[in-house]
């Protein structure tokens, strides 16, 4: 909002001193991360004495783990702090016409509504299982479709791909080194030479000016599978004190730093990548967000004061699937959000092995058996006798090499 103020008193000669400022996409979104962890810090207190006076405690299961009991009580739906502290910068200091930031608050409250009826259900009519598991899938499908459609047929939507021969130009005219706007299912390949994958390349037993017509057929499903799994990922891994605070956060700033580069045309020259017109609003985005779950970590560090949630675990997972979609990145999604995809992985593996030894050797055998003491992964490590911050610790750190290594991509080709 703040920069159409900017442009309408432009518009009318009106020149406030330092208001020229919020034409640099770097200055709104270092006032949106300054904005969003103040929000989070200053009400996040409040947010979370209304969610106690509201009897918003968590119900604990006894799953034998140690200081399991000592959190009964704890508030939880403490992922409002995060929905809050992300879109009130977001709407003060972005363009909330540019298509991508749309995409970005409509997943948020999406998502967050999903989240936030589970936790209510919970909490409040006292359902301990919540929202049902297949109207939590429809919700994530539909956001899925949403982005998908959106992202296929939308006509801001576009890529401009570097010539393969490009030369060296002037940084001015450094637009000459790009073919023209295209609007193109395409996705980046980490790791390979020439690491652009298009959709329609699926669809080969078609000419190619038919497969780019009905690409749309296999780019939507994909998206939808994306979005289901990556919320679901975050979901699972809000287990401890501070896991999904922390791993989503390196995440953010990885995505967010792609979007900047991505979004800056000197930039996608530099390094030989896609520029994708428009993007750079989502920088600002991304840094809001970054902002509020590090100021939601200051409460969710152990021990933790509040719990997200589904209200910000499922948020959390879908806007950082949807953030990977429309910046042509989800095919890096399994390294980026690896622990999301271990974390999912051990509660699958525990399952198909559990039925398997219960099947050919009996439930006895199979429930002293088991692959991990417990799943997800990180209860496997609780009753390993690790304290949770060690834990948490060290998954942020293997988070942040997985980082580190999708970052590398941008010249390993």
């Amino acid at each position: 909002m703040l920069y159409y103020l900017y442009e309408y008193l432009t518009d009318h000669d009106i020149h406030v001193p330092g208001l020229g400022l919020l034409k640099y996409i770097s200055f709104r979104a270092g006032m949106a991360v300054l904005f969003s962890l103040t929000i989070a810090l200053i009400f996040g207190k409040r947010i979370i004495n209304f969610l106690r006076a509201k009897q918003m405690g968590e119900l604990v299961r006894d799953l034998g783990l140690d200081g399991q009991k000592q959190k009964e009580g704890t508030p939880t739906m403490g992922g409002l702090i995060i929905i809050l502290a992300t879109l009130i910068p977001v709407l003060l200091f972005t363009k909330i016409t540019n298509i991508y930031i749309v995409l970005l608050i409509v997943s948020v409250i999406w998502m967050g509504a999903i989240g936030f009826l589970d936790d209510y259900l919970k909490k409040i009519k006292k359902n301990k299982d919540g929202l049902s598991g297949k109207f939590k899938i429809v919700g994530q499908v539909g956001l899925g479709l949403i982005i998908g459609v959106t992202m296929y047929f939308h006509p801001d939507i576009t890529v401009k791909r570097k010539y393969a021969d490009a030369k060296v130009v002037n940084r001015n005219n450094v637009e000459q080194n790009f073919m023209p706007t295209e609007k193109i299912a395409v996705s980046t390949v980490p790791f390979a030479k020439n690491n652009e994958f298009d959709y329609s390349g699926i669809l080969f037993w078609m000419n190619d000016k038919d497969a780019h017509e009905w690409a749309w057929i296999v780019f939507i499903p994909i998206v939808i599978f994306i979005v289901t799994a990556v919320s679901n990922g975050a979901n699972i891994t809000d287990g401890i004190d501070g896991l999904a605070a922390g791993t989503s956060t390196v995440i953010l700033l990885t995505l967010g730093l792609f979007a900047y580069l991505s979004g800056n045309i000197i930039f996608a020259d530099y390094l030989n990548i896609m520029f994708l017109p428009n993007m750079g609003e989502t920088t600002i985005f991304v840094v809001a967000m970054v902002g509020a779950v590090i100021g939601f970590f200051w409460y969710n560090t152990y021990p933790a004061q509040v719990f997200m949630g589904d209200t910000g675990s499922l948020m959390l997972g879908g806007v950082i699937a949807v953030l990977a979609i429309i910046l042509r990145k989800e095919l890096m999604i399994p390294i980026l959000c690896g622990i999301f995809l271990i974390e999912n992985i051990s509660v699958m593996l525990q399952v198909i092995v559990f039925k398997y030894r219960k099947r050919k050797y009996g439930l006895e055998y199979a429930q002293n058996n088991r692959l991990f003491r417990m799943s997800p992964l990180h209860h496997h490590y609780q009753k390993g006798g690790f304290h949770e911050s060690k834990i948490v610790n060290r998954m942020i750190i293997i988070g942040v090499m997985l980082a580190i290594v999708c970052l590398i991509t941008l010249k390993m080709r």
